[in-house]
């Protein structure tokens, strides 16, 4: 079982990245996947859920407008097109799939995480 997140790098304020999370090992067709993130010296934080069909979206309001996650069930991939990045944006960003089918920011209702994928943004 293994979430995989890739597509980070460096990039001006203004530009854009997507990020993808791919599973091997089982499918995540019924649970709700995230993406966090963490910047150097703070903790993780929540930055997008999409429920188990892709219907339901929510994203934290510092991300809300430039970022849009989605999914693709028969790829097992989640994605993370991120817009208008901005220096505040430079973090590890993980992927998540939790418990439960739909979209939750809680931390503690994810299971299993990925390795992260850095992205810098550059000023």
């Amino acid at each position: 079982v293994q979430l995989q997140a890739f597509g980070g790098g460096l990039v001006q304020a203004g530009g854009s990245l997507r990020l993808s999370c791919a599973a091997s090992g089982r499918t995540y067709i019924n649970n709700a996947m995230g993406w966090f993130r963490q910047a150097p010296g703070k903790e993780r934080e929540f930055v997008a859920t999409i429920s188990w069909n892709g219907v339901n979206t929510y994203y934290a309001d510092s991300v809300k407008g430039r970022f849009t996650i989605s999914r693709d069930n028969a790829k097992n991939t989640v994605y993370l097109q991120m817009n208008s990045l901005e220096p505040e944006d430079t973090a590890v960003y993980y992927c998540a799939a939790a418990r439960v089918s739909g979209a939750t920011s809680s931390t503690g209702m994810y299971a299993y995480w990925g390795q992260g994928t850095l992205v810098t943004v550059s000023s």
